[in-house]
């Protein structure tokens, strides 16, 4: 069977999972007995579990001492302790979730010493160079020492954490190059990329100047392949306004480049193809909503806006880093340094996208991971991510060797996310996707009207799929088009225009 002969997948495969993989789908009895034999807990009791159809509880009767030598492994499993071939059932990712549960809850409890317990279970079971359940584990463990020993509750949990001194995630900052290889691997941007031109192009036709704020997490990268498209027009290039946030980011990926150097590159790439670049930078970030670039686009509409000018909103896994509400620290009365306190405030997506409706755009492109980060409650939370973020450690098999430079960059910047979400809080917690359901009610609140993508569209993005593995798939949703993973929604993308 050759790639173009790969079907598109609209719906879970047989065979294929669910939520993550499950290397154990019968419901079985741990008993005490069985654990005991791997107690890691000297002169103490051992945790126990019992996983069945409510899922896997554990038990600690009698809690126990410190640590041997207040230290944890940093790397591979402790000598003369099990790997997770010994602890079968705990090789279940639906055991792993359930761990991950009780240590979050045991650590928001200031359960120190549940939390040690089973952070140092989860360590055993989980290394960072297993299998893709292993590693997704890895990472949320890693996240959940992070977070235990910022609550300060407990000097072990920041022994522990002093023991992991790597445990900061280090992201790799890109060249330019290095970047448009990177995000071609995969669909997970090329989708949004591919969508989001094809709308743009047919939304433009016909117009001499076109003005386009890009607001993307790539720096840029889909805007070589749509000034190609537009150079190609019949009735030749317009003229092109590109307008950026111009803010260096501090969220995966990073760029070796100002914006200034990178918008010079643009320019030049646009001029090799006969077409007409004007390029600004406006220092801007997503923290305020992007305040100071709302005022100067309204300023450019209202003064500079040329006749025949199309305005083009390009929002490309970039609102979710806005906040989602509008909160204000609390006074520090207790040990819990998360403690914000919601304002009667509008949040301030709500005022960025009824700002944007105000510009009355030709058209406004939306396109973001499909699930919801956004829970005040971190198990909640925790679930959420866990059932998303396996699928970016499943698909890495399929397009990166083991021990490659780039397959180590991605997985960087997915344990760069699960930190963010997990061990953070209020304003340094910027990773807050939400579904696709709620960006489009929001979008309809603020007087946008959705729609549709054309089957010529949907065709350019199946083209693109064919490309790569055979899991990839294309659903469309009303108006609306998703990207999968074995079923599963992973990106969407839509399009607006005023209503």
């Amino acid at each position: 069977m050759t790639k173009s002969q790969l079907p598109h997948i609209d719906k879970p495969l047989a065979g294929y999972p669910h939520m993550p993989p499950k290397s154990n789908p019968k419901h079985e009895i741990i008993t005490k007995a069985e654990l005991s034999k791997f107690s890691i807990f000297p002169n103490c009791t051992i945790i126990w579990c019992v996983a069945g159809r409510g899922g896997l509880s554990l038990y600690s009767p009698k809690l126990c001492g410190s640590f041997p030598n207040n230290k944890i492994h940093q790397a591979r499993p402790w000598p003369g302790f099990p790997t997770s071939k010994g602890l079968a059932s705990f090789g279940d990712a639906n055991c792993m979730e359930q761990l991950l549960v009780h240590c979050a809850n045991a650590i928001e409890s200031n359960d120190a010493t549940l939390a040690q317990q089973i952070l140092w279970v989860l360590n055993n079971i989980a290394p960072p160079d297993g299998d893709s359940n292993q590693r997704l584990t890895s990472a949320f463990l890693r996240a959940l020492i992070v977070r235990a020993a910022k609550s300060g509750s407990c000097k072990m949990l920041a022994a522990m954490a002093n023991a992991h001194r790597n445990l900061s995630v280090e992201t790799h900052t890109f060249s330019v190059i290095e970047l448009a290889n990177f995000v071609d691997l995969t669909p997970w941007h090329r989708f949004g990329f591919t969508t989001a031109n094809a709308a743009i192009l047919e939304a433009v036709e016909g117009y001499s100047v076109i003005h386009i704020v890009d607001l993307s997490s790539t720096y840029c990268m889909q805007i070589p392949t749509l000034i190609d498209a537009i150079a190609n027009r019949f009735e030749g290039p317009p003229l092109v306004k590109l307008t950026v946030p111009g803010v260096p980011k501090d969220v995966p990926p990073l760029l070796d480049l100002t914006y200034e150097e990178l918008g010079s590159k643009l320019v030049n790439f646009a001029r090799s193809r006969n077409v007409m670049l004007e390029f600004r930078a406006v220092p801007s970030t997503h923290a305020d909503g992007f305040a100071s670039l709302i005022d100067q686009l309204r300023l450019q509409h209202l003064v500079y806006a040329e006749a025949g000018e199309a305005l083009v909103i390009n929002c490309h896994m970039m609102l979710h880093y806005i906040p989602e509400e509008t909160s204000s620290p609390l006074p520090n009365t207790n040990s819990n340094p998360y403690t914000f306190q919601p304002t009667s405030n509008p949040s301030l997506r709500t005022m960025f996208l009824k700002a944007l409706r105000g510009l009355n755009p030709t058209i406004a492109i939306l396109v973001d991971e499909d699930a919801d980060l956004t829970s005040n409650n971190l198990v909640c939370r925790l679930r959420s991510a866990f059932n998303y973020l396996w699928i970016p450690y499943d698909t890495v098999d399929t397009f990166l060797p083991i021990g490659s430079k780039q397959r180590q960059w991605y997985e960087a910047n997915i344990r760069w996310k699960v930190e963010n979400v997990i061990a953070h809080e209020g304003l340094q917690r910027v990773e807050r996707v939400e579904s696709k359901s709620r960006w489009v009610q929001r979008m309809r609140n603020a007087e946008f009207r959705g729609v549709s993508f054309g089957d010529e569209m949907v065709s350019e993005v199946k083209t693109m799929l064919d490309e790569h593995a055979a899991g990839w798939g294309l659903k469309k949703e009303d108006d609306d088009l998703v990207l999968t993973w074995k079923g599963h929604n992973v990106v969407f993308a839509t399009a607006w225009v005023p209503g």
